[in-house]
């Protein structure tokens, strides 16, 4: 198995998640107004409290 650094890969990706947060709440709560960068903050932290630093993932996740 190989491993990630879970914050390093969303704020890599994070505009990415940005946008994919976006359609969520257009989908899920149409008309909410937010901040988006609130928003992301938040689930990051979320996602920090639920995973561990470092992550094991399946190798055929992973291409170097």
């Amino acid at each position: 198995m190989a491993k990630i650094k879970v914050d390093d890969v969303i704020y890599h990706l994070s505009s990415e998640f940005k946008k994919g947060l976006d359609d969520t709440m257009a989908q899920f709560a149409p008309g909410l107004r937010y901040d988006r960068d609130e928003l992301f903050r938040f689930f990051n932290r979320a996602v920090y409290h639920h995973c561990s630093v470092w992550e094991n993932v399946p190798d055929n996740s992973v291409d170097v």
